[in-house]
């Protein structure tokens, strides 16, 4: 006789064998669940303490054996996507705001080339919000150790900047107990000393004049620090932060920039692509990658903007424009609106890695306004006018390389710091109508935008 033929028998039995099986799963995951809690509290632990800490996609999947299911695979969900841990606990001060920046994938230049373009947001640096945030705390901490500057002691800061530098100087003088001087070009966007004037720091715009000249904004600021320490009137020290020649500006992208762009990318770069002032980010990331990485084959290209030497001297050796032969200039920077890079000397920074740098590109002032209109509209990013002018030379290197290559450029800082120059420029050309509700049509081929020459097919 079987259980079936007693349908209440079997209905006894039933709940038996589903009491003690939800016993033995209650027993498993009681013994799982700690073990879950233990792994989370380490991670978040881990975290806290090592914030230049990558969390990659292909993580390997945690294991535990239950006590009722054998192996059970432990999924971290959060980390199928690849973040960037800027600390999940408390940082100390603004400078712990400072570095492990996102690596973007701009979609619209990507999808433009067929080859993979992504951007450093340095723009999301948190003390003056640019890369030169990087430079000054590396500056000052320099200065610092050599006994040049002492917090609270009435020292000051001073420094010949066309306005980033300047601003991150600025934030970090105040944060570690100092005063900062600005000495800068007076045809730069007026934003940029207002911003400066608010952050406490004395500002000092002058006409622009070549380097050759004493009254040149960095041959002013070294003068003012000189000025400062000889006075006898007060203890305090005057430092010259140099930037241009400080090697300490180049390391500080040595050191972080540079590391951080290889562990981003799992060392997988075909091209790194960004334009020169001081020459500080280029050099120092190139020679993180081709000299401590090894990275042989990368492809380094500087991006430089219409009126600069610097294109001539990496492409054939000379330092000269089209318009002018090195030392004869009026200005550090001519026919140009673009603030940031772009220069007519070899500074020592650019030197410390120009032999490592393969190519060049040029970038007219109308290819940049097209490109920073362009990234507004199609991915939301707006950004100033070197940014623009490194996305250029990235599209134009990107098309020399094969498909599904990938290149990394720098965006540096907000468009909101070039509103009355650059952006103002954008409107008056035009480039801001929206050409659907006017009748036309919207151009979406980025290559024609620009005016570039189609590629051949690879």
């Amino acid at each position: 006789m079987s259980l079936s033929d007693h349908p209440k028998a079997y209905g006894t039995a039933a709940l038996t064998v589903a009491f003690v099986a939800g016993i033995f799963v209650t027993l498993g995951f009681k013994d799982l669940y700690p073990e879950l809690e233990n792994r989370y509290q380490q991670r978040m632990k881990r975290n806290r303490n090592a914030r230049t800490s990558i969390t990659r996609s292909s993580t390997a999947s945690s294991r535990r054996d239950s006590f009722l299911f054998g192996p059970v695979s432990l999924e971290d969900r959060e980390s199928s996507i690849t973040t960037i841990d800027r600390g999940l606990g408390i940082v100390e001060g603004i400078e712990g705001t400072i570095g492990n920046t996102p690596l973007i994938k701009i979609r619209s230049l990507s999808e433009a080339t067929g080859r993979i373009i992504l951007a450093k947001a340095e723009f999301l640096n948190g003390a003056g919000n640019s890369p030169k945030d990087r430079v000054a705390l590396n500056m000052i901490e320099v200065a610092e150790q050599q006994g040049l500057l002492v917090p609270n002691r009435g020292d000051t800061i001073y420094e010949g900047t066309v306005g980033s530098t300047g601003i991150s100087l600025a934030v970090l003088a105040r944060a570690r107990g100092y005063k900062c001087h600005i000495c800068m070009p007076s045809d730069m966007a007026i934003e940029k000393s207002e911003l400066l004037h608010h952050l406490g720091a004395t500002v000092e715009r002058v006409p622009p004049a070549p380097i050759t000249d004493p009254k040149h904004f960095v041959n002013l600021a070294r003068q003012r620090a000189k000025e400062h320490t000889a006075s006898t009137d007060t203890p305090s020290r005057g430092f010259f932060a140099d930037q241009f020649e400080s090697l300490a500006n180049y390391t500080a992208h040595m050191k972080t920039t540079g590391p951080e762009i290889y562990e981003q990318t799992g060392g997988l770069i075909d091209a790194f692509v960004a334009g020169a002032g001081t020459g500080g980010t280029i050099s120092g990331v190139t020679k993180y990658l081709k000299e401590e990485k090894k990275l042989t084959n990368l492809k380094v290209v500087l991006a430089d903007p219409q009126g600069s030497g610097l294109y001539n001297k990496i492409r054939h050796g000379v330092m000269y424009s089209s318009t002018e032969k090195e030392g004869t200039r009026r200005r550090q920077q001519v026919d140009t609106m673009v603030e940031g890079i772009g220069i007519n000397r070899i500074t020592e920074n650019f030197e410390s890695a120009r032999s490592l740098i393969d190519d060049a590109v040029r970038v007219t002032d109308v290819q940049a306004l097209k490109m920073a209109r362009w990234l507004v509209e199609h991915d939301g990013i707006f950004v100033g006018s070197s940014s623009a002018v490194n996305c250029v030379a990235a599209v134009v290197t990107a098309l020399k390389m094969p498909k599904g290559s990938q290149v990394v450029t720098i965006l540096c800082d907000s468009g909101a710091r070039h509103l009355s120059k650059f952006w103002k420029s954008v409107g008056e050309m035009g480039l801001e109508h929206n050409e659907e509700q006017m009748g036309g049509e919207k151009e979406e081929d980025l290559v024609k935008v620009l005016g570039l020459e189609k590629p051949a097919q690879k």
